[in-house]
């Protein structure tokens, strides 16, 4: 490889590698750390490298797609100097022998530049049409993986033949004995890897919550119906409080995760706590999210004067009513006296109740939900039903045998 080849494919290398650091820190932040800031690139909502990040389309195998670059941008510097590290040598043994057999390492980079670009392809264009939002990060490396592999081609090769060339070389290094056996184990030993990162999602934990969020997103069966105004054991050492809104889908999530809980723990009682979004009774609120959610948090106040809190709270989170008469048919379904219900939800004793759990609410810092209180910390938004379960023994509750 001529020198000046060989400085420039350096240059274009590092600068992908560079760029990918970046990628790499970027989506570690999105994903695992809650209390970073926006970072450069995430401008608005179509220009949004952090929103990327955050969906399953960031990772391949569950090892993210800036790991993957990183990855190539180093293979490339590897075959750039393959040549000088076949000489490398210490007493006389050589230490990379294996290197021997990359015969034409132009070839080699020029392929990976272009498979990698037309992989690219497909990723603008998930990223355009469904994710409809744009990481200008990853568009430069893609733009880059084709300018490596332009530039890395032969001159004496057209495309075909580059690729010809990388997979004869690559039939001939895995016919030597050694080398072929060396591939198997490491294909083996890849395969383990990610399969583990597949199924764990150890490196996506964004990913792992959406797939939670979608596991408890639709109304459960019998094992999610519970009853009464006390969920869980009435002298359990642990209590947790939620605070929630009916309009609000991640709600839903909370408490059926916060319901099957209750069922797998003991020594736990989750104790549920109104904050509707709605300027109709929140005071402060300063913008409308939620219109109807007081409302609806009025209706599920009254049903625990006829002890079904729990029976109505699961109710108004299954269901999406149009009218208060659809409300009412599955309101009496339940036992409940209908015209009794009416007339609490419109007394002066619940609206007193509603607005002391709004100010609650706001008196230890809410100002959002779904939110969950375990001892003395708060967390708004959700986790994992794992990490959630675990949080919960961890502050007093047990298995139950």
């Amino acid at each position: 490889m001529k020198l000046s080849k060989r400085i420039i494919l350096t240059i274009l290398a590092l600068i992908g590698f560079l760029t990918s650091v970046k990628l790499s820190l970027i989506y570690i932040d999105a994903n695992f750390n809650p209390y970073a800031l926006s970072s450069f690139c995430s401008i608005n909502d179509l220009i949004d490298c952090d929103g990327v990040a955050k969906t399953s389309h960031s990772q391949f195998f569950g090892v993210p797609l800036a790991f993957w670059g990183l990855f190539l941008y180093f293979v490339f510097l590897f075959f750039t100097y393959v040549d000088k590290l076949q000489k490398v040598e210490i007493r006389g043994f050589k230490l990379l022998g294996f290197t021997e057999v990359f015969k034409h390492p132009e070839s080699y980079i020029c392929a990976l530049g272009i498979i990698a670009f037309l992989i690219s392809m497909s990723l603008a264009c998930i990223s355009i049409f469904e994710i409809q939002k744009i990481c200008i990060l990853c568009f430069f490396t893609y733009i880059l993986n084709l300018i490596i592999g332009l530039y890395a081609k032969p001159s004496d090769e057209n495309y075909l033949q580059v690729f010809k060339t990388s997979f004869l070389d690559f039939v001939d290094a895995v016919k030597i004995r050694k080398y072929g056996i060396s591939f198997v184990i490491a294909v083996l030993i890849t395969i383990g890897i990610l399969a583990y990162t597949s199924i764990t999602d150890v490196l996506a934990p964004q990913v792992k919550l959406q797939k939670d969020i979608k596991a408890y997103s639709t109304p459960g069966g019998d094992e999610y119906k519970v009853s009464g105004n006390v969920l869980g054991d009435k002298k359990a050492g642990l209590v947790v409080h939620e605070y929630t809104d009916y309009q609000c889908p991640f709600c839903f999530v909370l408490n059926t995760m916060l319901i099957r809980a209750v069922s797998e723990l003991e020594n736990l009682q989750v104790v549920h706590h109104n904050l509707p979004l709605d300027m109709e009774c929140n005071p402060t609120m300063r913008s409308q999210m939620h219109p109807g959610s007081c409302k609806l948090a009025k209706y599920a106040i009254a049903a625990s004067l006829q002890g079904k809190y729990w029976e109505m709270n699961n109710m108004l989170f299954d269901n999406e009513y149009e009218t208060d008469e659809e409300l009412f048919k599955d309101a009496a379904k339940l036992g409940l006296d209908v015209e009794k219900l009416k007339q609490d939800a419109a007394s002066k004793e619940v609206e007193e109740e509603l607005q002391k759990e709004i100010k609650e609410a706001v008196d230890i810092g809410i100002d959002g939900t779904p939110a969950l209180r375990i001892n003395m910390e708060t967390k708004v938004g959700i986790v994992p039903y794992e990490e959630l379960k675990d949080k919960l023994i961890k502050a007093g509750a047990k298995e139950r045998k």
